[in-house]
C-alpha cells in the first residue's frame, strides 16, 4: 500500500509541479490540408497561398491524401501537391509531408473509393506503392524536413479498417530505403500516451497538445488538466532513454466541438477557441520547454477572415510569423 503510495506521489511529483526554460528560439509553423480546406468552402489555393504570402509561414506539415494522389488504381495525380511543393520551394519554406492512409483531418484515413473494397493485404500493397511514388519523387526536394509515416498510427482515431504495427515497420523501412537521411517522424497522442512506440519507430517524435475539447466518449466538453511540465518531463524522458527529439506537430488552435467545423454554430465553436484561448495555448506551448509547433487550424483561421469577416485570429497569428 505504501509502495503503491510513494509511485503514485513520485508520478505527480516529476510530470505536474515543477517548470522548465523556453526555448531560446521556437519555431513556428502551421498544419494545411488542401481537402479540409475545400471542405470549409474555400479556394484551398488561395488559402495557401495567404499562408505563404500574408502569414508569412516558413514551415508547413502538409497532408497528402491518398484519395487525391491516387483518384483511380495505379493513376497517381501529383498535380496538386506538386504546387504546393514547388510554392514551398519558391518561398523557401521546409515541409512536414505525411503520408500514408491515415493522414490528418477526418475521416483521418483517406481511402480512395476504389481501395475500400480490397482486402487488407490487397491494400498493403496498394500503400507501400503510393509512398514508394511519393518518396522517390519528393526525396530531392530540398524542403522536405520529415516524412510523417501515418498519422499518430497508436492512436485509435478516425474511420479506419484497421491498424497494423507490423505493417508501419514496413512502410517505415520502405521509406528509408528509398531515402537514406534519418528523417522519419511517428507521432502520437500528447495528453494520451507516453510516446514511448513513436521514439522506438521513428527518427522523431511528434505529439500533440490539446487544452479543450469534445470528448465524444463521454459526451461533453473536458478540460486537459496537463501542466506544461507534464509534455516537458516526457519529452525529457525521450530524449535520454532514445536520443530523440520531440516536437508538436499539432498544437490546438481551432475549435474542436461534437461535430465536424462545417456544421458546428459559431456560438459552439467559441467554446473551444477563440483568440483569447489562442494566446493562452500559445503560451502554455511556450512554457514546455519544446523547439517546434505546428499550429492546427490555419485553414479555420482563413475561413473565419474569409467567410466570417473575422480576422482577429489571424490578425494575431501574424504576429507569430
Amino acid at each position: 500500500m505504501f509502495g503503491l503510495l510513494f509511485l503514485l506521489i513520485l508520478f505527480f511529483s516529476l510530470f505536474f509541479i515543477g517548470s522548465v526554460p523556453q526555448a531560446d528560439k521556437i519555431a513556428w509553423g502551421v498544419n494545411f490540408s488542401q481537402k479540409h480546406s475545400q471542405s470549409l468552402g474555400l479556394d484551398w489555393k488561395e488559402n495557401y497561398l495567404a499562408l505563404l504570402d500574408d502569414l508569412n509561414v516558413k514551415n508547413i506539415k502538409l497532408a497528402a491524401h491518398w484519395d487525391l494522389i491516387e483518384p483511380q488504381e495505379n493513376q497517381f495525380n501529383f498535380q496538386d501537391l506538386d504546387w504546393q511543393i514547388e510554392k514551398a520551394e519558391e518561398k523557401g519554406v521546409k515541409l512536414v509531408l505525411a503520408i500514408g492512409m491515415k493522414t490528418p483531418r477526418w475521416p483521418e484515413c483517406h481511402v480512395p473509393e476504389w481501395a475500400k473494397s480490397k482486402s487488407k493485404q490487397e491494400q498493403q500493397e496498394e500503400i507501400l506503392k503510393m509512398l514508394e511514388n511519393i518518396v522517390l519523387r519528393y526525396k530531392d526536394s530540398p524542403v522536405i524536413k520529415y516524412w510523417q509515416v501515418e498519422n499518430e498510427p497508436f492512436f485509435p482515431f478516425g474511420d479506419c479498417q484497421w491498424v497494423d504495427k507490423g505493417f508501419l515497420k514496413k512502410e517505415i523501412d520502405l521509406v528509408k530505403s528509398l531515402d537514406k537521411k534519418d528523417r522519419v517522424l511517428i507521432s502520437d497522442s500528447g495528453e494520451g500516451s507516453f510516446w514511448i512506440q513513436a521514439a522506438i519507430f521513428g527518427d522523431i517524435v511528434g505529439t500533440t497538445m490539446y487544452k479543450k475539447a469534445w470528448f465524444h466518449q463521454l459526451g461533453f466538453y473536458i478540460h486537459y488538466p496537463f501542466p506544461p511540465i507534464f509534455y516537458a518531463r516526457k519529452a525529457q524522458i525521450i530524449n535520454k532513454l532514445f536520443d530523440k527529439e520531440v516536437i508538436c506537430v499539432e498544437l490546438q488552435a481551432e475549435p474542436w466541438g461534437p461535430k465536424l467545423l462545417y456544421d458546428s454554430p459559431m456560438e459552439e465553436q467559441e467554446k473551444t477557441m477563440n483568440l483569447e484561448q489562442f494566446k493562452t495555448n500559445i503560451e502554455f506551448a511556450k512554457k514546455t520547454g519544446l523547439k517546434e509547433f505546428y499550429f492546427w487550424g490555419s485553414e479555420w483561421w482563413y475561413w473565419m477572415k474569409e467567410k466570417q469577416n473575422r480576422p482577429a485570429i489571424w490578425d494575431e497569428a501574424k504576429k507569430i510569423f
